[in-house]
């Protein structure tokens, strides 16, 4: 499946309505905005986006004075060294094989119990926490969106990289903020000036604005930062689900921050892209702003979303 909107087995309503939330606009190249027409079907009890993460401070301020901070911006700047288009390259084909390990999806959401994220300054709880709380959150807000839940639920399962049963990966190479290699390093991407020390600076081709790619090419063309998000796409296609398109592009680039939050990177999308990118920027909102020290019941949702990986996953799947 390729167009979402209208497919009427997702049960989707769409009106001419903005949302006063900047995710779910698209800055596309020239300065204007597209709005996202995607609406919630339950518009009386929909999410609300809270003013402050867990510690009291903004979302994603790289520049709080905090001990936190300090954890984050050192793995931003070990990140922006090591990630190299040559890297990601020989990180892909090692783990497209999909040969370390074989279980279901949730035992993998289960996996993520000890897993905390250095790159998140909005949040230091166990992971799985974060899963529940994204997918109860869409769930309330698009009740009739089984495939959006389930979407929510393992989207970042591919940090299970950072398990000793996948290769014990360091964080910069799992976690954080994605962007394009192969081509210039925009200046919106987080803690930019690392990037001085990254040897793809040196490559003339890598340092223009398209590099190694054609205008309108299709993000699935574009060589990405390695980490969770592509290595969870590749998990997820290869072992067959029958999720839609948006729900692997919803995986694949939901940390692509340089993309749905600031504009960039625009001019190497294609048309599929840019349909998907509706939900993308549903999905960000509930990705950024549900994070809070609220524990979701798990034995209560579980049988929910057992249903829904049998419906959308075989089994077990390869990783």
């Amino acid at each position: 499946m390729t167009i979402l909107i209208e497919q009427p087995e997702f049960g989707l309503q769409v009106e001419e309505k903005r949302v006063p939330f900047n995710a779910n606009e698209l800055i596309l190249d020239g300065g204007f905005v597209v709005p996202n027409t995607l609406s919630s079907n339950n518009d009386d009890e929909i999410f609300e986006v809270p003013n402050i993460n867990a510690f009291g401070q903004s979302f994603r301020d790289y520049n709080a004075e905090s001990e936190r901070q300090k954890t984050v911006e050192e793995f931003y700047r070990v990140q922006h060294i090591n990630q190299t288009y040559d890297y990601v390259k020989r990180m892909r084909e090692e783990y497209g094989k999909l040969n370390k390990i074989e279980m279901s999806i949730w035992d993998c959401c289960e996996l993520l119990n000890d897993v905390i994220d250095d790159s998140d300054p909005d949040l230091d709880e166990p992971q799985i926490e974060h899963l529940l709380q994204t997918a109860e959150a869409i769930r309330k807000d698009y009740p009739s969106e089984d495939w959006l839940h389930l979407t929510a639920l393992i989207h970042d399962l591919g940090k299970v990289l950072l398990h000793p049963s996948f290769g014990g990966l360091p964080q910069w190479a799992v976690v954080g903020d994605t962007f394009p290699l192969g081509c210039a390093f925009d200046e919106s991407i987080v803690h930019h000036k690392y990037f001085k020390q990254n040897s793809d600076i040196n490559n003339t081709i890598y340092k223009t604005k398209n590099g190694v790619y054609e205008e309108g090419c299709g993000l699935d063309k574009v060589v990405m930062s390695w980490g969770h998000d592509d290595y969870m796409y590749l998990v997820s296609k290869e072992n067959g689900t029958t999720l839609p398109s948006a729900a692997l592009f919803v995986i694949r680039y939901h940390s692509f921050y340089a993309l749905h939050k600031s504009g960039a990177y625009t001019h190497l999308m294609n048309e599929e892209d840019k349909e998907n990118m509706k939900w993308l920027n549903i999905f960000n909102k509930y990705d950024l702003y549900s994070k809070s020290k609220v524990r979701i019941d798990v034995e209560k949702v579980k049988p929910y979303y057992l249903s829904l990986i049998e419906k959308y996953f075989p089994t077990k799947l390869r990783w």
